[in-house]
């Protein structure tokens, strides 16, 4: 038995007004087939490009490792030049991934390859984030702390997304003070014997090719594995709904220093009680 997915509806094309009304309103995900062929970015984003101008920054890393209290929120696991990095990419399948890179701040001619789309939504013009990933490299299910829609740009092979949304979060085991699910869940294929409650989470799915855009509605959860060797960058619009933007003050301004200073206090013991709780508390909502 497998995950309960169902397709993300795919279009080629789409004006401000329909995505409005079809995908933002209802808050509900697509994918926009040809939405950047006109970008410069379109033709000349690539692996090799990204080496070419970026080839001498250091850029954080991050894998699949469990989540260590000495780790401080979203620390990076290692560092490496992009040359570097591109490299081992297209030599070897490689865990590492780039995670939240800010190619505004860090790359300042890329500017010139890409612009805002108008989906009706103000975009957050100073925070375009790029990342990257190996073949089969992929990210835990989470969220984002600021429960934002958020509109996913790929650029080069493959990538495999699979969504939830708030809705799903009594069946996901849900780590607490976290954005993340139980860490050693295989999303892509997950063992529903071990984790039942999972049966019961009804999801999306899609499989992004360059040049493609998706569209993830406020707080949507998304595990996002690689294909093929890729990357991605995300542009991002505050969350409208009043709950969720609720939600995100609380996780910025308040759960990410409670949990720090836990880890700082508790250790070890604090990541085992939470992971503990995910699982007790998921078991409360299945009897």
């Amino acid at each position: 038995m497998a995950l309960d997915l169902q397709d993300i509806p795919r279009v080629k094309t789409i004006t401000k007004e329909e995505f409005i009304k079809h995908y933002f309103k209802p808050q509900k995900p697509v994918v926009i087939e040809q939405c950047i062929t006109d970008w410069p970015a379109y033709n000349k984003w690539s692996l090799d490009y990204m080496k070419q101008v970026a080839g001498d920054k250091i850029v954080p890393l991050y894998d699949d490792r469990p989540v260590d209290y000495k780790d401080g929120f979203n620390e990076a696991h290692a560092k490496m030049k992009m040359s570097e990095y591109v490299d081992l990419l297209k030599s070897e399948p490689t865990k590492y991934r780039i995670f939240l890179w800010n190619v505004l701040k860090e790359v300042p001619q890329l500017q010139k390859d890409f612009k805002f789309p108008d989906f009706g939504l103000k975009l957050m013009k100073g925070l375009p984030m790029l990342f990257f990933g190996g073949t089969n490299s992929h990210t835990f299910m989470h969220y984002d702390i600021d429960l934002a829609n958020i509109f996913h740009f790929h650029f080069e092979g493959k990538k495999q997304c699979i969504l939830f949304d708030q809705k799903q979060n009594k069946y996901l085991y849900k780590i607490p003070y976290s954005l993340i699910n139980r860490e050693d869940i295989d999303m892509s294929s997950p063992d529903l014997d071990k984790w039942p409650a999972l049966k019961k989470a009804k999801g999306y799915i899609t499989e992004l090719k360059h040049g493609e855009v998706l569209y993830m509605p406020e707080g949507y959860w998304h595990y996002m594995k690689y294909l093929t060797p890729g990357f991605s960058m995300s542009l991002r619009a505050i969350a409208r709904n009043p709950k969720n933007l609720g939600k995100a003050v609380y996780n910025i301004f308040i759960m990410r220093y409670f949990d720090n200073a836990m880890r700082r206090l508790k250790g070890q013991k604090w990541i085992d009680w939470k992971n503990e709780q995910a699982i007790t508390k998921t078991n409360k909502i299945l009897k």
